[in-house]
């Protein structure tokens, strides 16, 4: 696994040799397609479809743009050693956790993850970090990129303007309001969305993180290790630099998902 092959000399070399492109088919491909030929092609001598079991069901998916590439917002050492080792470890844990029990999506594992013990950092970790790769883009891309006509209904309605949801958002990512580690996230909470902040891996598709489970579109990673390398103790210029990344094309996709299914947006696990 690729995150096992990362190593500390990323410290010396220098940003170029971050710029290799990563396959956009890779191990989360391989993974899914396994879990799905087992789910589909196994049964019982009585012709009733078996309930399978996997052994490392999930992978860390391949980014869809290079280490480099969301330069000069989010630096290259950051991002492999975030993507590679960080995840990489949510991902071996979550596979530990769950050898031999039924594969199913690291989605159908978060509205009870609060009481399916190591599920919920790990498997919490594998799905944010999931969602947060796919939510970025190179900063031309994010820049060329648009709020539909639908989102942007609802942050006039649910914040009076995008500008003002920047303003709230930032706020909650603050430290003062996110103490340590955690994520802050805009969700569909009924018909409106809502700014809320987690700890840890938690999420606001977990039963219990929040008064009731709501449906992210947009989050970041306020861990220390998602910007310390650039941004040292200064997570409040990371939060507004970070803009500058957000692919405004993936996020309406997910407001229109959300809202039409009432259910949280599926990850490439």
């Amino acid at each position: 696994m690729k995150f096992q092959q990362a190593s500390v000399f990323f410290l010396s070399t220098s940003v170029s040799a971050w710029t290799a492109p990563t396959m956009t088919i890779g191990k989360s491909d391989v993974a899914t397609g396994r879990r799905d030929a087992i789910v589909k092609g196994l049964s019982i001598a009585a012709g009733v479809a078996a309930v399978p079991t996997v052994t490392n069901a999930y992978a860390v998916p391949d980014l869809l743009y290079d280490y480099a590439a969301l330069e000069p917002y989010i630096d290259a050492p950051t991002m492999k050693i975030h993507h590679d080792l960080h995840h990489g470890t949510y991902v071996a844990n979550i596979n530990k956790a769950t050898e031999g029990k039924p594969a199913v999506p690291i989605l159908d594992l978060m509205e009870n993850a609060l009481e399916a013990g190591p599920v919920r950092n790990s498997g919490g970790g594998h799905y944010n970090h999931a969602f947060f790769w796919d939510e970025m883009a190179p900063p031309a891309k994010a820049k060329a990129s648009k709020i539909s006509p639908q989102l942007q209904t609802l942050i006039d309605s649910s914040f009076g303007s995008v500008d003002e949801m920047k303003a709230k958002f930032e706020a909650a990512a603050a430290p003062g309001a996110v103490f340590g580690s955690g994520w802050v996230w805009v969700c569909l909470n009924g018909d409106k969305l809502e700014i809320v902040g987690t700890p840890n891996q938690d999420n606001p598709l977990m039963k219990g993180v929040k008064d009731t489970i709501m449906f992210p579109i947009l989050g970041i990673d306020v861990w220390e290790h998602a910007y310390y390398l650039k941004y040292q103790n200064r997570r409040p210029e990371y939060v507004k630099e970070w803009w500058n990344v957000v692919d405004w094309n993936k996020v309406s996709d997910n407001c229109a998902y959300v809202v039409k299914n009432h259910k949280g947006v599926s990850v490439r696990d």
